[in-house]
């Protein structure tokens, strides 16, 4: 229990001095604004999301284990989480009273409070967070795996900071609790789009036969434009299937989904494969 509270009060002051860094950044001149720029923005980014989200946890566990205390480990772990709370919370508070004339004005948290209610508002929003760590698995897929399908089997590269990065932090108005929450939507959506346009290339790639379900078809045409375009009918023979992938991956090209870009013509018109 003891280690419990030492790694959450340590937490609390290594993230609440992160942030204080963070803040001073942009002070510096262009050296600063142009660190600032790199670090909303990955491969920056994922430094940065890594010290406030998981790092704490990891670090927690660590130095529970190492402790030698009976559940060591578990205890050092909701330390960490417990840190992070605290610092979220602590933060979105100071943030706000630095800047009271839009604390004082319209603010997401105050509408959305009137139409759902404080507690279910926040405690809903708590539940997104659980996930964080899902996301940053996410993350690490997308920089150490999806590189190897890059060289293995020619799937487009992409510039992944133009997917991944943040700039909520500039909307006026934006503060305290709104801000930091955006932020973590900013980063999460950023995530999960790069990480369905990665998978786009790997169902087009090796899978390309719609599911015999039409619903589920039109429900993953969200995320999958090509499954109702492109890939072969339920009923479909495999001779389909094969021609298809010939007459799709037959060149030099980047192996990519059939919506591709990089499919484009000259003129910005989508090259009919039929």
């Amino acid at each position: 229990m003891i280690i419990a509270l030492l790694v959450a009060g340590g937490t609390v002051i290594a993230l609440l001095f992160g942030t204080a860094v963070l803040h001073l950044i942009p002070r510096l001149g262009a050296f600063g604004r142009g660190l600032t720029d790199r670090l909303c923005r990955a491969p920056g980014l994922d430094l940065l999301i890594t010290y406030f989200t998981v790092l704490p946890m990891i670090v927690g566990a660590v130095a529970g284990w190492r402790s030698g205390e009976p559940g060591g480990a578990w205890w050092g772990l909701a330390g960490g989480i417990a840190g992070q709370v605290g610092t979220v919370l602590l933060w979105s508070i100071l943030h706000s009273l630095a800047h009271a004339e839009a604390r004082r004005g319209p603010r997401i948290i105050k509408v959305l409070n009137r139409i759902v209610g404080p507690w279910r508002n926040h405690a809903a929003l708590w539940v997104t967070a659980v996930v964080v760590p899902l996301f940053w698995a996410v993350r690490l897929a997308e920089l150490f795996l999806y590189p190897f399908l890059v060289w293995l089997v020619r799937f487009p590269r992409y510039v992944q900071g133009e997917w991944v990065n943040v700039s909520r932090q500039k909307f006026d108005g934006l503060v305290g609790h709104d801000l930091i929450w955006c932020l973590y939507c900013d980063w999460m959506t950023g995530v999960w789009s790069l990480g369905s346009e990665m998978l786009r290339n790997v169902e087009a790639f090796w899978c390309p036969i719609r599911f015999r379900s039409d619903k589920k078809c039109a429900n993953c045409s969200v995320d999958f434009p090509d499954v109702m375009t492109h890939w072969i009918d339920a009923r479909g023979t495999m001779d389909e299937v094969t021609a298809l992938l010939e007459q799709q991956y037959g060149n030099d090209a980047p192996n990519a989904w059939f919506g591709h870009p990089a499919r484009l013509t000259v003129e910005g018109r989508a090259v009919d494969p039929a």
